[in-house]
């Protein structure tokens, strides 16, 4: 069976942000490929700072990356004003906090209808509303037109800011923590209409989160990002079972329930404009710090070799020295 193309993709992505008097530039994204399949959800997972809503707002268009691509349908992202509009309506994004995302003075049919009014739309502009509501759980739509943000509970403001995405008709959106100020028994209600508008509509995404446990329930594929760059790529089950790269491990140690003692990393990432010599993470690294890196041969490289940006984004891959000869040597142990 033959793979589709990719629906969107990144090539050598970098942006990078001009340092605070005269030091060097902050690289925010540090040469990223990353690809996103035709009704695929990919989380992109990594702790504050690690540079993915950053990535995320690039492949909005919001950001103007410093070099690299970005492509959508197999054509190159243009960053003009007029193909920016024609493109947010393909790719639509849910931010996070659904009360700081809705105007506290427009009516709920107010806030979905506006996406439609801005770009043109010369159809039944009731019927779409109601349509958008409808697949965002909200029914029925009629019982909600004229409600306020104020008289919602969180979920369905949530449902809200995704009807508004969804009135337009998107082929993939990005969702910025889409659960994370929502009280945990909403989030699964939010997650499973995720899911549910993957499988009847075929829509991708890309679901921006610290929380592995999220991707665990929502996501197809799993890119783990630090300090700019992915350094694991891989199915959900495989990351989540076995995963490879050292931070990873780490992130998933402190999930409930983990089958493993929780890993503390000391210190905080390095600073994006100071990117250390070798592998970014040896700083904090448990693995180096235990000494198995240095019984597997490899602590030098650690210290000293830079590793070589994941190259497509769709591949199961790991850039980390030890994981690559734990691999060779044999099965990786999860510490």
């Amino acid at each position: 069976m033959t793979t589709p193309p990719p629906l969107l993709s990144t090539t050598a992505l970098e942006v990078a942000f001009p340092g605070r008097r005269g030091a060097s530039p902050a690289r925010a994204v540090d040469g990223v490929d990353l690809d996103i399949g035709p009704g695929e959800i990919v989380a992109l997972v990594g702790e504050s700072g690690c540079g993915k809503t950053t990535l995320a707002r690039t492949l909005l268009g919001l950001v103007r990356p410093t070099s690299g691509q970005v492509t959508f349908g197999g054509e190159p992202l243009d960053l003009s004003a007029r193909a920016l509009k024609a493109y947010r309506k393909r790719v639509q994004l849910v931010l996070q906090d659904p009360s700081g995302s809705l105007n506290p003075r427009h009516t709920v049919y107010e806030a979905v209808a506006e996406g439609l009014r801005i770009h043109g739309y010369t159809g039944d502009e009731r019927a779409a509303v109601s349509e958008a509501l409808s697949r965002a759980g909200l029914r029925p739509p009629e019982r909600f037109f004229l409600k306020y943000p104020h008289e919602l509970s969180g979920g369905q403001r949530q449902r809200v800011v995704i009807a508004g995405a969804l009135v337009l008709e998107p082929e993939l959106i990005v969702a910025d923590e889409p659960v994370a100020s929502l009280d945990a028994s909403v989030r699964g209600e939010i997650l499973a209409l995720l899911l549910r508008l993957r499988d009847e509509l075929g829509l991708s995404a890309l679901v921006v989160t610290h929380d592995l446990g999220l991707a665990w329930n929502i996501a197809d594929r799993v890119a783990v990002m630090y300090l700019g760059r992915i350094v694991e790529t891989g199915d959900v089950d495989r990351i989540l079972t076995a995963p490879q790269h050292p931070y990873t491990q780490a992130l998933l140690s402190v999930m409930p329930d983990a089958p493993t003692e929780p890993v503390v990393l000391t210190g905080e990432p390095p600073d994006p404009s100071r990117v250390p010599p070798g592998c970014r993470f040896h700083a904090r690294c448990q693995i180096l710090a235990s000494g198995e890196a240095e019984r597997a041969g490899v602590a030098d490289a650690c210290r000293t070799q830079d590793l070589p940006v994941l190259a497509g984004g769709g591949d199961d891959a790991v850039a980390c020295h030890w994981a690559a000869a734990m691999k060779t040597a044999g099965p990786v142990p999860a510490s």
